[in-house]
């Protein structure tokens, strides 16, 4: 089992910054590929970035690509995602997810409750 509980999450200007943080628990955190995913009002849940257990390999949508990144440290049992240059359209819910298999289609089996991201114009 791993519980996740995200933060960081707030009401930033376009062209901002915003960082956030996945905490979570469970002795085989490391062992799972984590993600980020969002979703907007009237939207369907969408993938935004992944990494690998070891971290050694990420993996982001078209839409973040350059502007966001994300990070992990087993040591601690957290994952991050830094977003860059904030657009009004990355306005969503951010949820953390772990799954075994790392990437926009892995099945993660594990999710948080969500942060709100709120980016204005």
């Amino acid at each position: 089992q791993v519980q996740l509980v995200e933060s960081g999450g707030g009401l930033v200007q376009a062209g901002g910054s915003l960082r956030l943080s996945c905490a979570a628990s469970g002795r085989t955190y490391v062992n799972y590929a984590m993600a980020w995913f969002r979703q907007a009002p009237g939207k369907e849940r969408e993938f935004v970035a992944a990494i690998s257990g070891g971290g050694g390999r990420t993996y982001y949508a078209d839409s973040v690509v350059g502007r966001f990144t994300i990070s992990r440290d087993n040591a601690k049992n957290t994952v991050n995602l830094q977003m860059n240059s904030l657009k009004p359209e990355d306005t969503a819910v951010y949820y953390c997810a772990a799954g075994v298999i790392p990437g926009p289609t892995g099945n993660y089996a594990y999710w948080g409750q969500g942060t709100q991201v709120t980016v204005s114009s």
